[in-house]
């Protein structure tokens, strides 16, 4: 029974459309998905509330038998009803409450949670890389995960408070009015009273509630944005500062709750206020029109539970009521996160790469290249720039830091769109290709390695899914890496290939991280290879060790390198000097030290003051490197 209702969903199914930008929009995406567990939590709803309905009324009936001259006649007569009430109250009730509960609790609770929480980082991950550099990593997975249960709890909310009410108010009001109609008087003020009360109270708790949320998340993130960068903070001493830098909102956040506590208290105090004229206005009047002999007992004994149990429901309601707005504001606030529309998007019809080892492929044509990052005062980080790479060529980009290095590796990967000219890869624009297919026929080591919290060979096999640990092993070996990951051990006792790096491989030293990632990029072994400082955290003898691999690795790939440290590119087929976004050199290493330009001169600088007279040969630049 449980086995039938937890699998009505499966959560991690792939979105049709992305989540919309409207508020009801937003809520209709993810319930139309499972639209027949709300219908059917409707139907149960309902159904329980007239169930309930059924005791004040049970209650009458036996305050009125118990009237009656002579028990032993009218309790025989009654006998059938009163078998019928024990069915009710023993088996349909429990039944009805339990069908509920399996909708509620088996079925929704956790697919549809998980169903929101997985279609929302489904979209939230694919967004471009920009994205994620404006935000702190904590807020946007605070909000995929707080939103889910958000949506969840205010539709389900929706359903059995507010639903509950209606439909069990409404019955009480029919059956209120069918003994006298003044008795029914109290319940209706009280429906209109309550109904002022909620638009009083809840948009302002609404309000104060995505303020609260968004504070929280705020020092979610400032929190988790501290962790991450921990070993900073212990090395500049600055625990301190961290404490204000947190303090600062919690201290917000704090006074964000109070406010809302304080209308808490008011909320709570006028309904104990409305509640107690509704029980006492019914109690008086039942008990007058008893008196008068309008009504009998029985009626005053259905009235008052029934008024007792609206006083019961309406504290639940309104919390209930006051939950789906904090819940809403919850949403609200998940919403600038999750139901952004992707900046970067494949276009209709988008080609699948397919690039071949060279000489046949691997041309990679910058053509009119400008690029500003989309700057008010227009400087350009790219100006008019042209460069073809060849099939097979080796380039290696020289230039000092904000030259245009990176920003023209970013452009390859489709990390920003275009601005003005054109970039071709084997004469496909790269924006008409996909993404994904752009990206995988691409290998880049990066300076600031970082790698998934998971083991030596999940990290490595990234780079070609289903590779065998053999071959995992082999690309370890190439890149220096296989003996220090048998001495590896993690915190769980795991060993090897097996043992976990931390977060963003924290366990690891720079020069372990850097060549585990050389290793997942010689397993991927794509068509175009770039290299950004890829082996700066090495030691020299590791250096020299890799860069013999790296050659290997090199050999039937366009490869761009960047490079501080002239010694490690100096064996390129050809250098590309940029300077303010422009080329501004060109050639071999010999060359350019022959041209005694801007190369010539970052060469002495590094070569301790020395430039010799005679152009180096490719073996003398070996030995200086």
């Amino acid at each position: 029974m449980f086995a039938f209702f937890e699998s009505r969903i499966r959560p991690t199914a792939r979105p049709g459309t992305a989540p919309p930008a409207g508020l009801m929009a937003f809520y209709w995406h993810y319930v139309r998905q499972t639209k027949g567990l709300f219908g059917a939590m409707f139907v149960s709803g309902v159904v329980v509330a007239l169930v309930d309905t059924l005791i004040p009324q049970f209650i009458g009936r036996l305050v009125t038998l118990m009237q009656a001259a002579d028990r032993a006649a009218a309790f025989q007569a009654a006998l059938p009803m009163l078998l019928g009430m024990a069915a009710v109250v023993l088996f349909v009730r429990p039944a009805v409450l339990m069908c509920d509960s399996l909708l509620r609790n088996n079925a929704v609770v956790p697919g549809v949670t998980n169903l929101i929480r997985w279609q929302s980082h489904w979209h939230v991950v694919r967004q471009s890389w920009p994205f994620f550099q404006n935000d702190f990593a904590g807020r946007i997975a605070n909000r995929v995960m707080q939103t889910s249960n958000a949506v969840r709890e205010s539709v389900v909310s929706s359903i059995r408070a507010i639903w509950y009410i209606v439909v069990f108010g409404l019955t009480t009001l029919g059956l209120l009015a069918a003994a006298d109609w003044r008795l029914a008087l109290p319940t209706l003020l009280w429906f209109a009273g309550y109904i002022l009360f909620l638009r009083r109270f809840v948009p302002r708790m609404r309000g104060l509630a995505k303020a609260s949320s968004e504070l929280r998340s705020l020092v979610m993130g400032r929190v988790v944005d501290s962790y991450t960068n921990i070993l900073t903070v212990k090395l500049f001493a600055r625990a301190r500062d961290e404490d204000a830098y947190v303090r600062e909102v919690v201290d917000e956040h704090t006074a964000a709750i109070a406010a809302h506590m304080r209308l808490t208290t008011q909320f709570m105090t006028t309904l104990s206020t409305l509640n107690a004229a509704l029980l006492t206005g019914t109690a008086g009047i039942g008990i007058t029109l008893w008196a008068q002999g309008r009504i009998g007992a029985g009626v005053v004994a259905t009235a008052l539970p029934l008024a007792w149990q609206i006083v019961n429901v309406a504290g639940w309601v309104s919390w209930e009521v006051t939950g789906i707005f904090e819940n809403v504001g919850v949403v609200q606030e998940g919403m600038e996160t999750i139901a952004v529309p992707h900046a970067m998007t494949d276009r209709a019809g988008a080609r699948e790469l397919a690039v071949q080892a060279a000489p046949e492929g691997g041309e990679i044509r910058f053509e009119h290249l400008t690029f500003t990052y989309g700057r008010d005062d227009g400087k350009k980080v790219l100006d008019d720039l042209n460069l073809v790479i060849r099939p097979g060529e080796r380039v290696g980009l020289v230039g000092r830091s904000g030259a245009g290095k990176s920003t023209l590796v970013n452009l390859l990967l489709r990390f920003h769109d275009l601005e003005q000219g054109s970039l071709r890869i084997d004469g496909h624009d790269v924006r008409e290709l996909s993404q994904e297919s752009l990206r995988a026929a691409i290998g880049m080591v990066t300076q600031d390695t970082s790698l998934l919290h998971r083991s030596i060979a999940a990290n490595i096999g990234y780079g070609r899914p289903g590779a065998t640990l053999d071959e995992i092993v082999a690309a370890a070996k190439k890149a220096q890496a296989h003996e220090f990951i048998l001495g590896l051990q993690d915190w769980k006792g795991r060993t090897g290939y097996e043992a976990h790096v931390g977060e963003r491989g924290v366990k690891l030293s720079g020069g372990q991280r850097q060549r585990v990632a050389i290793a997942r990029v010689i397993l991927k072994d794509a068509p175009i290879l770039v290299l950004d400082e890829a082996t700066s955290a090495l030691d020299s003898e590791v250096e020299l060790a890799i860069q013999s691999q790296l050659l290997g690795l090199m050999e039937g790939k366009t490869v761009i390198a960047i490079a501080h440290r002239l010694s490690t590119i100096a064996r390129m087929d050809r250098l590309i000097v940029l300077e303010q976004g422009r080329i501004v050199e060109e050639g071999t290493h010999a060359q350019l030290l022959q041209l005694g330009g801007h190369y010539a001169k970052l060469w002495a600088h590094q070569s301790g003051g020395f430039l010799p007279d005679e152009v180096q040969s490719e073996d003398q630049v070996t030995a200086d490197a």
